[in-house]
């Protein structure tokens, strides 16, 4: 499974971003699609999931109600939308697929086993 996450950019406190992430190869295994973000000399943030078959999704307290994660079926895409930007958004996001199957979605890096490289996000005050 090949991922490469998109939309990056920068922009001003209370923008909005809307980030993509797509996916080819053997996209028929994918249980789930996270996305991440890091910050330099931090660890890795789980930011939300969502089920690949669509429904199920999760979301990190810290960005539940300003970021909607969805599922474009006919596109292998999985959006994050970003809403009401802050400052402290400001990180490199990775999305990430997670193939082992299961009732839940996993909030733990160590859960997905292909990464896609980081698009940059800097939220400007």
């Amino acid at each position: 499974v090949q991922l490469q996450a998109s939309g990056g950019g920068l922009v001003q406190v209370g923008d909005s971003l809307r980030l993509s992430c797509a996916a080819s190869g053997r996209t028929f295994g994918i249980h789930s699609v996270g996305w991440f973000r890091q910050v330099s000399g931090k660890e890795r943030e789980f930011l939300a999931a969502i089920r690949w078959s669509g429904g199920d999704t999760a979301y990190a307290d810290s960005v539940g109600g300003r970021f909607t994660i969805a599922r474009d079926n006919t596109k292998n895409l999985v959006s994050l939308q970003m809403d009401s930007l802050k400052p402290e958004d400001t990180a490199v996001y990775s999305c990430a697929s997670r193939q082992a199957p299961g009732p839940t979605l996993s909030r733990a890096s160590y859960g997905y086993s292909y990464w896609g490289k980081g698009t940059q996000v800097t939220v400007s005050s």
